[in-house]
C-alpha cells in the first residue's frame, strides 16, 4: 500500500538534494549527491504523476455524479475515468517496483564462472559456447570483458574459464544465470547421429571492491608458481602463477594469465575477495530466506536451471517453465535478453509478493 508519509519524505528528500547541489557542493559529496538525485528523480516524477492522475481520477469522477452535466460531459467523464485509472495502476506499479529493497551489488561489476560438468569433451565444448555467448552478449551492451583464468579442453572449448565483466548494472542482469546448464545435441564426433546430454556449471558473483570484504594477510597462503602453457611459452619459464589459499574458508583460486606476477597476485586478491563476499552474501540470504525460498533467486550452484535442445531450436529456462524457439539467437547472445527479462520480473514479483508494498 502506497502511504502519503512515505511518498512525501521521498519528494522532501529529492528537494533538499537539489537544494545542496544547487548551493555549490564539491567534490565527493558532489558525486554522493549526483548519484543519489539520479536515482530519486525518476520515482519523484513518478509520485508526481500519481498524483496528478489521483487528481485527474477526482476531477472526472466528480463531472460524472454532477446533476447539471448532460449525457456526452458524463459519457466523457466515463471514458476519462477508465482511462485514468489505468494510468493509476501503471504509476503505482512503478513506484512500488522502485521502493523495493535494492541489492547493493546490482550497479556493480561481476566474476562470470563458467565449468564444464559431466559429458566430457562436449561439456567443454559446451562451456565454451556459454562463455562465447555471455560475451557477446556483454559486448552488445558496451560491458568490458577480460578473462582472469583459463583451462582450455582437450578437444576445444573449456574445462573452467573465468571473466571480469565490467559495466554498470552487470551484476543486476546476470545473478539469475547461476546454476547447472544443460545441452542435448548431437556432437560433432558423434557418428551415429545420436543426441548426447552434457553440463556445464555459472556462476556469477559479484565483484567485491576493498571495503566490501576485509582479508586477513596472515589467513592467506601464497605459492608462486610457472604457470602451464605450451610448450616453450614465456609463461613456462618464470614463476609468474598465482595460487592463494584462504585457510578459515578452504577458498583456493588460482591465476596465470599474466606473465607478471604482480599483476596475477592482483587479479588473484580480486576473484578471492569477489569469492568471499559471495559467500557472505549467500549466508545471509539463506538466513533470510529460511522460511521462503525465491523461486528464481537462490542460486544454487548444483540447481539445473536451463535446457538448450539444438534439434528442436529450444531454450527453456525450468525455474520460469519459460520456453522459446529461438536458440540460434539466444547463444549468439542476441535474444539472451528475452530469457533475462522474464527472470527479473519474476523476482520483482516475488519481492513484492513478500514486502508486502
Amino acid at each position: 500500500m502506497l502511504t502519503h508519509e512515505k511518498l512525501d519524505l521521498i519528494l522532501r528528500r529529492r528537494d533538499e538534494v537539489s537544494a545542496k547541489l544547487a548551493a555549490g557542493a564539491n567534490g565527493p559529496e558532489f558525486g554522493a549527491l549526483s548519484r543519489e538525485l539520479s536515482e530519486i528523480e525518476p520515482v519523484a516524477e513518478s509520485i508526481e504523476a500519481w498524483r496528478q492522475a489521483q487528481s485527474d481520477l477526482a476531477g472526472a469522477q466528480a463531472l460524472l455524479a454532477d446533476p447539471a452535466s448532460d449525457r456526452d460531459m458524463k459519457e466523457l467523464a466515463e471514458i476519462e475515468i477508465g482511462e485514468t485509472q489505468e494510468r493509476i495502476e501503471a504509476v503505482e506499479q512503478k513506484i512500488r517496483l522502485a521502493l523495493l529493497p535494492k541489492d547493493a551489488a546490482d550497479e556493480g561489476d561481476a566474476i562470470l564462472e563458467v565449468r564444464a560438468g559431466t559429458g566430457g569433451d562436449e561439456a567443454s565444448l559446451f562451456a565454451g559456447d556459454l562463455f562465447r555467448m555471455y560475451a557477446r552478449y556483454a559486448e552488445g551492451k558496451g560491458w568490458k570483458v577480460e578473462i582472469v583464468s583459463e583451462s582450455e579442453g582437450t578437444s576445444g572449448g573449456y574445462k573452467e574459464i573465468i571473466a571480469s565483466i565490467k559495466g554498470r548494472g552487470v551484476f543486476a542482469r546476470m545473478k539469475f544465470e547461476s546454476g547447472v546448464h544443460r545441452v542435448q545435441r548431437v556432437p560433432a564426433t558423434e557418428t551415429q547421429g545420436r543426441i548426447h546430454t552434457s553440463a556445464a556449471t555459472v556462476a556469477v558473483l559479484p565483484e567485491a571492491q576493498d571495503v566490501d570484504i576485509d582479508i586477513n594477510e596472515a589467513d592467506l597462503k601464497i605459492d608462486t608458481m610457472r604457470a602451464q602453457g605450451a610448450g616453450g611459452q614465456h609463461v613456462n619459464k618464470t614463476e609468474s602463477a598465482i595460487r592463494i589459499t584462504h585457510l578459515p574458508s578452504g577458498i583456493v583460486v588460482f591465476v596465470q594469465e599474466e606473465r607478471s606476477q604482480h599483476k596475477n597476485r592482483a587479479r588473484a586478491m580480486t576473484l578471492l575477495r569477489s569469492r568471499l563476499y559471495d559467500e557472505q552474501r549467500r549466508k545471509l540470504d539463506n538466513e533470510r530466506a529460511a522460511d521462503r525460498k525465491s523461486q528464481v533467486g537462490s542460486g544454487d550452484r548444483s540447481e539445473r536451471i536451463r535446457t538448450y535442445n539444438f534439434p528442436q531450436g529450444r531454450c527453456t529456462d525450468h525455474r520460469i517453465n519459460l520456453t522459446l524457439y529461438k536458440l540460434d539467437q539466444i547463444v549468439t547472445g542476441e535474444a539472451l535478453d528475452d530469457v533475462i527479462e522474464p527472470l527479473i520480473t519474476q523476482h520483482q514479483a516475488d519481492l513484492l509478493a513478500a514486502s508486502g508494498v
